[in-house]
Protein backbone atom coordinates (compact mmCIF):
# COMPACT_ATOMS: atom_id res chain seq x y z
CA UNK A 1 0.00 0.00 0.00
CA UNK A 2 1.04 3.38 -0.86
CA UNK A 3 1.61 6.28 1.96
CA UNK A 4 -0.32 9.06 0.14
CA UNK A 5 1.39 11.46 2.90
CA UNK A 6 4.54 10.87 0.89
CA UNK A 7 2.73 11.60 -2.86
CA UNK A 8 3.20 15.79 -2.76
CA UNK A 9 0.06 17.09 -3.92
CA UNK A 10 0.37 19.81 -6.89
CA UNK A 11 -0.03 23.33 -5.25
CA UNK A 12 -3.57 25.21 -5.70
CA UNK A 13 -2.94 28.91 -6.66
CA UNK A 14 -3.38 31.57 -4.62
CA UNK A 15 -5.06 35.21 -5.62
CA UNK A 16 -5.94 38.07 -3.93
CA UNK A 17 -8.56 40.73 -5.24
CA UNK A 18 -8.55 43.63 -3.72
CA UNK A 19 -11.52 45.68 -4.78
CA UNK A 20 -15.35 46.66 -3.65
CA UNK A 21 -17.99 45.22 -2.75
CA UNK A 22 -21.29 44.39 -4.81
CA UNK A 23 -24.51 43.15 -2.53
CA UNK A 24 -26.16 41.95 -5.64
CA UNK A 25 -23.01 39.66 -6.01
CA UNK A 26 -22.18 40.09 -9.43
CA UNK A 27 -19.75 42.35 -9.84
CA UNK A 28 -16.65 43.30 -7.57
CA UNK A 29 -15.29 41.13 -4.66
CA UNK A 30 -18.19 38.65 -5.09
CA UNK A 31 -17.74 38.11 -8.50
CA UNK A 32 -13.95 38.03 -7.99
CA UNK A 33 -14.14 35.29 -5.46
CA UNK A 34 -16.70 32.96 -7.70
CA UNK A 35 -14.29 33.50 -10.71
CA UNK A 36 -11.48 32.42 -9.15
CA UNK A 37 -13.06 29.39 -7.28
CA UNK A 38 -14.83 28.10 -11.01
CA UNK A 39 -11.08 28.14 -12.34
CA UNK A 40 -9.72 26.31 -9.65
CA UNK A 41 -7.74 28.88 -7.64
CA UNK A 42 -8.12 29.69 -4.18
CA UNK A 43 -9.43 33.41 -3.56
CA UNK A 44 -8.51 35.64 -1.06
CA UNK A 45 -9.76 39.68 -0.53
CA UNK A 46 -8.94 43.12 0.93
CA UNK A 47 -12.02 44.92 0.54
CA UNK A 48 -12.00 48.89 -0.52
CA UNK A 49 -15.00 50.32 -0.65
CA UNK A 50 -18.99 49.13 0.05
CA UNK A 51 -21.32 49.68 -2.10
CA UNK A 52 -25.23 50.33 -2.10
CA UNK A 53 -26.07 48.72 -5.80
CA UNK A 54 -28.25 46.15 -7.51
CA UNK A 55 -28.54 44.81 -11.20
CA UNK A 56 -30.11 48.33 -11.94
CA UNK A 57 -27.52 50.67 -10.61
CA UNK A 58 -25.32 52.24 -7.89
CA UNK A 59 -27.18 54.15 -4.98
CA UNK A 60 -24.03 54.87 -3.31
CA UNK A 61 -19.97 54.20 -2.40
CA UNK A 62 -18.81 53.81 1.42
CA UNK A 63 -14.85 53.71 0.59
CA UNK A 64 -12.75 51.40 3.36
CA UNK A 65 -10.13 53.97 4.78
CA UNK A 66 -6.92 53.82 3.64
CA UNK A 67 -5.25 52.96 6.91
CA UNK A 68 -7.62 49.66 6.72
CA UNK A 69 -7.15 48.79 3.79
CA UNK A 70 -3.09 48.40 4.64
CA UNK A 71 -3.98 46.38 7.78
CA UNK A 72 -6.16 44.23 5.59
CA UNK A 73 -3.14 43.96 3.04
CA UNK A 74 -0.31 43.41 5.30
CA UNK A 75 -2.27 41.04 7.84
CA UNK A 76 -2.81 38.70 4.63
CA UNK A 77 0.37 38.70 3.35
CA UNK A 78 1.99 38.33 6.60
CA UNK A 79 0.56 34.97 6.07
CA UNK A 80 -0.44 33.46 2.70
CA UNK A 81 1.53 33.09 -0.55
CA UNK A 82 -0.11 35.47 -2.65
CA UNK A 83 0.55 33.86 -6.82
CA UNK A 84 -1.28 36.97 -8.54
CA UNK A 85 -3.04 39.92 -7.18
CA UNK A 86 -6.29 41.21 -9.41
CA UNK A 87 -7.30 45.06 -8.00
CA UNK A 88 -10.39 46.28 -9.22
CA UNK A 89 -11.89 49.57 -7.50
CA UNK A 90 -9.82 52.13 -5.95
CA UNK A 91 -11.43 55.38 -4.60
CA UNK A 92 -8.45 57.60 -3.72
CA UNK A 93 -4.98 57.92 -4.43
CA UNK A 94 -4.07 57.43 -0.61
CA UNK A 95 -5.39 54.59 -1.19
CA UNK A 96 -3.90 53.58 -4.72
CA UNK A 97 -0.37 54.35 -2.20
CA UNK A 98 -1.26 51.98 0.00
CA UNK A 99 -1.05 48.65 -2.39
CA UNK A 100 1.51 49.73 -4.28
CA UNK A 101 3.02 49.88 -1.23
CA UNK A 102 2.21 46.31 -0.28
CA UNK A 103 2.52 45.40 -3.37
CA UNK A 104 6.11 46.75 -3.94
CA UNK A 105 7.44 45.37 -1.14
CA UNK A 106 6.03 41.65 -1.68
CA UNK A 107 5.73 41.43 -5.11
CA UNK A 108 3.63 38.39 -6.55
CA UNK A 109 4.23 37.27 -10.02
CA UNK A 110 1.21 39.01 -11.66
CA UNK A 111 -0.47 42.01 -10.74
CA UNK A 112 -3.80 42.43 -13.26
CA UNK A 113 -5.29 45.91 -13.20
CA UNK A 114 -9.12 46.57 -13.83
CA UNK A 115 -9.45 50.26 -13.62
CA UNK A 116 -13.14 49.84 -12.41
CA UNK A 117 -13.99 53.64 -13.39
CA UNK A 118 -17.52 53.08 -15.01
CA UNK A 119 -20.06 50.97 -14.18
CA UNK A 120 -22.33 49.23 -17.22
CA UNK A 121 -25.42 51.57 -15.97
CA UNK A 122 -23.03 54.32 -17.30
CA UNK A 123 -22.64 55.48 -13.28
CA UNK A 124 -18.94 57.38 -12.75
CA UNK A 125 -17.52 55.41 -9.45
CA UNK A 126 -14.78 57.67 -8.73
CA UNK A 127 -13.56 61.00 -8.88
CA UNK A 128 -11.26 62.99 -11.16
CA UNK A 129 -8.66 62.24 -7.90
CA UNK A 130 -9.26 58.58 -8.23
CA UNK A 131 -8.78 58.71 -11.88
CA UNK A 132 -5.53 60.27 -11.76
CA UNK A 133 -4.60 57.87 -8.80
CA UNK A 134 -5.20 54.60 -11.35
CA UNK A 135 -3.16 56.26 -13.87
CA UNK A 136 -0.06 57.42 -11.99
CA UNK A 137 0.19 54.94 -9.40
CA UNK A 138 -1.19 51.66 -10.74
CA UNK A 139 -0.99 51.65 -13.38
CA UNK A 140 2.49 51.24 -13.78
CA UNK A 141 2.61 48.23 -11.16
CA UNK A 142 0.13 46.42 -13.53
CA UNK A 143 1.49 43.38 -15.68
CA UNK A 144 -1.58 43.40 -17.27
CA UNK A 145 -4.75 46.15 -17.82
CA UNK A 146 -8.11 45.43 -19.00
CA UNK A 147 -9.65 48.30 -19.81
CA UNK A 148 -13.20 48.85 -21.52
CA UNK A 149 -13.49 51.67 -24.27
CA UNK A 150 -15.08 54.38 -22.18
CA UNK A 151 -12.46 53.78 -19.60
CA UNK A 152 -9.62 53.65 -21.80
CA UNK A 153 -11.14 57.20 -22.65
CA UNK A 154 -10.97 58.49 -19.03
CA UNK A 155 -7.16 56.92 -18.66
CA UNK A 156 -5.93 58.60 -21.77
CA UNK A 157 -8.38 61.53 -21.94
CA UNK A 158 -9.62 61.09 -25.39
CA UNK A 159 -12.87 60.34 -27.59
CA UNK A 160 -14.67 56.52 -27.18
CA UNK A 161 -12.99 54.63 -29.67
CA UNK A 162 -16.16 53.46 -32.01
CA UNK A 163 -13.79 51.08 -34.15
CA UNK A 164 -12.03 48.45 -34.50
CA UNK A 165 -9.00 50.89 -36.24
CA UNK A 166 -9.55 53.73 -33.41
CA UNK A 167 -9.03 51.15 -31.00
CA UNK A 168 -6.00 49.79 -32.79
CA UNK A 169 -4.49 53.88 -32.86
CA UNK A 170 -4.80 53.98 -29.04
CA UNK A 171 -2.10 51.57 -28.87
CA UNK A 172 0.80 53.55 -28.57
CA UNK A 173 -1.10 55.81 -26.07
CA UNK A 174 -1.65 52.73 -24.00
CA UNK A 175 1.97 51.00 -23.86
CA UNK A 176 2.86 54.72 -22.92
CA UNK A 177 0.95 54.60 -19.31
CA UNK A 178 3.56 52.43 -17.98
CA UNK A 179 1.92 49.01 -17.92
CA UNK A 180 3.32 45.54 -19.02
CA UNK A 181 0.60 45.08 -20.97
CA UNK A 182 -3.12 46.40 -21.78
CA UNK A 183 -6.23 44.36 -22.57
CA UNK A 184 -8.59 46.91 -24.71
CA UNK A 185 -11.91 45.41 -24.26
CA UNK A 186 -14.04 45.46 -27.18
CA UNK A 187 -17.33 44.88 -25.71
CA UNK A 188 -19.31 48.42 -26.14
CA UNK A 189 -18.41 48.18 -30.42
CA UNK A 190 -21.79 47.30 -32.22
CA UNK A 191 -22.09 43.97 -34.22
CA UNK A 192 -22.00 40.21 -33.79
CA UNK A 193 -18.74 40.31 -33.17
CA UNK A 194 -16.81 41.38 -29.63
CA UNK A 195 -13.07 41.78 -30.75
CA UNK A 196 -10.60 42.66 -27.81
CA UNK A 197 -7.61 44.05 -28.34
CA UNK A 198 -3.93 42.86 -26.39
CA UNK A 199 -1.16 45.26 -26.44
CA UNK A 200 2.13 44.24 -24.93
CA UNK A 201 5.41 45.62 -25.66
CA UNK A 202 6.20 43.73 -28.41
CA UNK A 203 3.05 43.16 -30.50
CA UNK A 204 -0.53 44.17 -30.44
CA UNK A 205 -3.01 40.92 -31.55
CA UNK A 206 -6.80 40.91 -31.53
CA UNK A 207 -8.48 38.01 -29.28
CA UNK A 208 -11.66 37.65 -30.95
CA UNK A 209 -15.32 36.53 -29.42
CA UNK A 210 -18.64 36.36 -30.54
CA UNK A 211 -20.93 38.65 -28.88
CA UNK A 212 -23.22 36.83 -26.86
CA UNK A 213 -27.19 38.03 -27.10
CA UNK A 214 -27.93 38.88 -23.42
CA UNK A 215 -28.86 41.57 -20.94
CA UNK A 216 -27.00 39.77 -17.98
CA UNK A 217 -23.78 42.15 -17.92
CA UNK A 218 -23.53 42.92 -14.85
CA UNK A 219 -19.98 42.56 -13.80
CA UNK A 220 -18.30 41.08 -16.79
CA UNK A 221 -15.15 43.47 -16.38
CA UNK A 222 -14.54 42.21 -12.72
CA UNK A 223 -14.91 38.56 -13.81
CA UNK A 224 -13.15 38.78 -17.06
CA UNK A 225 -10.21 40.05 -15.10
CA UNK A 226 -9.98 37.73 -12.66
CA UNK A 227 -10.43 34.76 -15.10
CA UNK A 228 -7.25 36.07 -16.15
CA UNK A 229 -5.65 36.12 -13.07
CA UNK A 230 -6.25 32.63 -11.93
CA UNK A 231 -5.40 31.13 -15.09
CA UNK A 232 -1.70 33.03 -14.88
CA UNK A 233 -1.62 32.45 -11.52
CA UNK A 234 -2.38 28.80 -12.54
CA UNK A 235 0.62 28.75 -15.09
CA UNK A 236 -1.00 30.05 -18.66
CA UNK A 237 0.98 32.70 -20.66
CA UNK A 238 -0.50 35.87 -21.11
CA UNK A 239 -1.88 35.14 -24.60
CA UNK A 240 -3.13 32.26 -22.99
CA UNK A 241 -4.84 32.90 -19.87
CA UNK A 242 -6.65 36.29 -21.83
CA UNK A 243 -7.72 33.62 -24.53
CA UNK A 244 -8.80 31.09 -22.49
CA UNK A 245 -11.21 33.46 -20.15
CA UNK A 246 -12.45 35.43 -22.74
CA UNK A 247 -13.85 31.75 -23.86
CA UNK A 248 -14.33 31.08 -20.27
CA UNK A 249 -16.71 34.29 -19.98
CA UNK A 250 -18.62 33.69 -23.31
CA UNK A 251 -19.80 30.35 -22.31
CA UNK A 252 -20.93 32.12 -18.73
CA UNK A 253 -22.87 34.91 -20.96
CA UNK A 254 -24.28 32.29 -22.82
CA UNK A 255 -25.68 30.04 -19.49
CA UNK A 256 -26.70 33.63 -17.51
CA UNK A 257 -30.30 32.96 -18.62
CA UNK A 258 -30.54 29.95 -15.90
CA UNK A 259 -30.23 32.49 -13.10
CA UNK A 260 -33.39 34.89 -12.35
CA UNK A 261 -31.27 37.96 -10.14
CA UNK A 262 -32.72 40.93 -10.55
CA UNK A 263 -34.50 43.29 -12.83
CA UNK A 264 -32.15 45.24 -14.51
CA UNK A 265 -28.55 44.09 -15.63
CA UNK A 266 -28.10 40.57 -14.24
CA UNK A 267 -25.32 38.67 -13.37
CA UNK A 268 -23.38 35.86 -15.42
CA UNK A 269 -23.25 32.15 -14.45
CA UNK A 270 -20.18 32.22 -13.04
CA UNK A 271 -20.54 28.40 -11.99
CA UNK A 272 -21.71 27.09 -15.55
CA UNK A 273 -20.05 24.85 -15.76
CA UNK A 274 -19.99 23.05 -12.21
CA UNK A 275 -23.80 23.49 -11.32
Amino acid sequence: MTDSRSTPKPMIANVLTVAGSDPSGGAGIQADLKTLSALGAYGTSVITALTAQNTCGVRGVHPVPADFIAVQLETLLDDVRIDAVKIGMVASREVAEVIREALTRRRPRWVVLDPVMVAKSGDILVDDAGIRAVREVLVPLADLITPNLPEAAVLLEVPTPGDRDAMWALAPALRALGAGATLLKGGHLGGEECPDLLITPAEALWVEGARVDTANLHGTGCTLSSAIAARLARGDSLPEAVAGAKRWLGEALAASRRLDVGQGRGPVHHFHAWW
